[in-house]
């Protein structure tokens, strides 16, 4: 897919289902930041999906990752309004497949809910994300530049009180500049029952209010390097 304009979907504008080996590149895709559920590209039990030089602007997820998907490459997007590049949601099923392989790179988020977020149910589930590399971002004015979040319980139903059992391993943060809408704006809450585990935060610097933002981590374990608040976080 080449060229494309999309506008005003009523929900998903793009929907890769099932897909192996394809490229979409040089779309654009609009549509209203409070328009909900209306993800710009959504990706699902797909691999060798590569997302190219695109301009989304939408009222949910610019990009979305959802189960069963490896091997894909997203570069050159800028993203906004919009809620982000989210891997996710996952666990919502206790039998699910897991996304590994995931290069998400040369990004600019703009006024956007999100930046790069991996988002899981706070479920028991067999789903994993493994294997991830987010690099060279901008990042200016996002509400949650960076962030993990595992406790995902909309309401507190069908979820309360439990764990995710989604294993998130192995997630790289390289080269991610720019400034945050909030104060905390490397956010990693992970599962209580499966530990974030192999997180590196490298080259990691994020400003609020023309000062250093805050980093906040939750059962997760890697290596950090930048800021003081980072180096203690995980």
């Amino acid at each position: 897919m080449n060229g494309v304009t999309v506008q005003n979907s009523q929900m998903f504008h793009i929907l890769v289902d099932g897909c192996h080996n394809s490229m979409i590149q040089g779309v654009k895709v609009l549509s209203p930041g409070n328009s909900p559920n209306t993800d710009g590209i959504h990706v699902q039990s797909s691999s060798g999906v590569s997302i190219m030089n695109s301009n989304i602007g939408t009222g949910d997820d610019c990009i979305s990752i959802g189960p069963g998907n490896s091997n894909l490459w997203i570069e050159g997007i800028a993203c906004g309004p919009g809620h982000g590049i989210s891997i996710g949601s996952l666990g919502w099923e206790s039998q699910e497949q897991g996304v590994q392989n995931v290069t998400v790179k040369m990004v600019t988020f703009t006024s956007t809910e999100n930046g790069v977020r991996v988002k899981t149910w706070a479920r028991p589930s067999n789903g994993f994300v493994r294997n991830v590399l987010f690099q060279h971002i901008v990042m200016t004015n996002v509400q949650n530049p960076i962030i993990i979040d595992q406790n995902y319980c909309p309401n507190h139903e069908s979820c309360p009180n439990q764990g995710s059992g989604v294993k998130i391993s192995d997630v790289t943060y390289e080269d991610i500049h720019g400034t945050s809408a909030t104060e905390i704006a490397v956010k990693l809450d992970c599962s209580k029952t499966n530990p974030c585990s192999g997180i590196t935060l490298e080259d990691v610097d994020l400003s609020y209010k023309n000062g250093r933002a805050e980093a906040s981590c939750v059962n997760a374990g890697g290596r950090a390097s930048g800021f003081e608040e980072l180096s203690r976080c995980l």
